[in-house]
């Protein structure tokens, strides 16, 4: 019964009316646990930096417990998966992001910390040209790195291309939805996003039973842009949802990296902009993309030099010959390993960083040299 009320406050606190995800962490933070949100009367609740007497109000409500608690059962039942920001399995390239979804759920079969993810996003009304492109990059990326994950949003155009093209080389991919996950949106989208399920996934932060709305799509985007170490655009007008994508990557200091187009095409006009603004790096190739996020796969290591290996810390070898089993971690995974707090892990890292003992990789992942 706990793990039930435990999920049904989970879900509770990111239904709060005009709450929004940054102050809902901030409300855990100062009652020290979720269910302590919902018992805080109105009194103590407006002497919180940020909430006032409105949001107070809406907390106190308290109405949405009962619907949180319905999509808690239909969750379960559906073995969809719930990832909560505290959660130690919350995806680690979300968890660095502030306003990343507090919770949100998934249906699927890949691991979201997968090494490799990449997003690719475009125009609804993709150029015969663009589906080429697309399909050509993902297949040459997919002959080197299959593990890797593409990510898009299931929309027309080039968002279908990438998970089709995806699914033909046998890459997981997912696809970040503007609803729930009781309708697939648009519909003759359907069989796709079932072959998804199998090889991928579909991810989504609203309510199961929520409809796509036009403020939906923009703000599913943060997802799509956060998840990923990258995101790809290929093909896009001087405005879109495209561009917003590669804006908030840019914010989350995630690589962006765009397909050049002829200056009079159309659809082409967005990633011109971007890469002729510095805002994206240009991308005509799968080998583009591996040079960029330096993706180049099964290099031979460089060996050590004997004298480093004396002068290193018994914590600095154990996180040596960890990264050297595991080929790349992120901090995270490296913390929970060696159980050592993130504040004495960072300098330590810092410091082999500068000695030559491990690098740092796009996506917050360490290798050892």
């Amino acid at each position: 019964m706990s793990s039930e009320i435990s999920l049904k406050h989970k879900i509770a606190l990111g239904l709060i009316p005009r709450i929004g995800d940054i102050n809902a962490r901030r409300l855990v933070a100062h009652f020290g646990s979720v269910e302590a949100v919902f018992s805080e009367p109105y009194r103590n609740l407006i002497k919180i930096p940020g909430i006032g007497p409105e949001l107070a109000g809406y907390i106190t409500d308290r109405s949405y417990l009962k619907t949180a608690e319905e999509e808690a059962e239909y969750v379960t039942k559906n073995n969809i998966k719930t990832y909560f920001y505290l959660d130690n399995d919350y995806p680690f390239r979300l968890r660095q992001c502030d306003d990343s979804p507090v919770v949100f759920f998934f249906k699927g079969s890949c691991n979201l910390d997968s090494p490799k993810v990449l997003s690719i996003v475009g125009t609804r009304s993709a150029t015969p040209h663009g589906r080429e492109i697309c399909e050509k990059i993902i297949g040459g990326l997919a002959a080197g790195h299959p593990d890797l994950i593409i990510v898009s949003g299931l929309a027309y155009g080039i968002d279908i291309s990438a998970h089709k093209a995806a699914l033909s080389y046998n890459l997981p991919t997912i696809g970040v939805l503007a609803n729930g996950l009781k309708t697939i949106y648009p519909s003759i989208h359907r069989s796709t996003a079932m072959a998804m399920l199998k090889n991928g996934g579909l991810l989504s932060d609203f309510l199961s039973d929520a409809l796509p709305e036009r403020n939906n799509f923009i703000k599913r985007n943060r997802i799509i842009a956060g998840l990923s170490d990258a995101t790809l655009v290929i093909e896009s007008g001087k405005k879109g949802g495209a561009l917003i994508t590669a804006d908030i990557a840019s914010s989350y200091n995630r690589d962006v990296l765009a397909v050049p187009g002829r200056p009079e095409d159309q659809w082409s006009a967005g990633c011109n902009s971007l890469i002729k603004s510095n805002k994206a790096a240009l991308a005509e190739s799968p080998e583009d993309i591996e040079y960029f996020l330096d993706w180049k796969s099964d290099k031979p290591k460089s060996p050590v030099q004997t004298s480093l290996f004396a002068e290193m810390s018994d914590q600095e070898k154990e996180v040596f010959d960890l990264l050297s089993r595991e080929n790349e971690m992120n901090i995270d995974s490296i913390c929970r390993s060696l159980e050592i707090p993130v504040n004495k892990l960072s300098p330590l890292l810092l410091q082999m960083e500068f000695r030559g003992l491990v690098k740092f990789y796009p996506g917050n992942l360490y290798r050892a040299t």
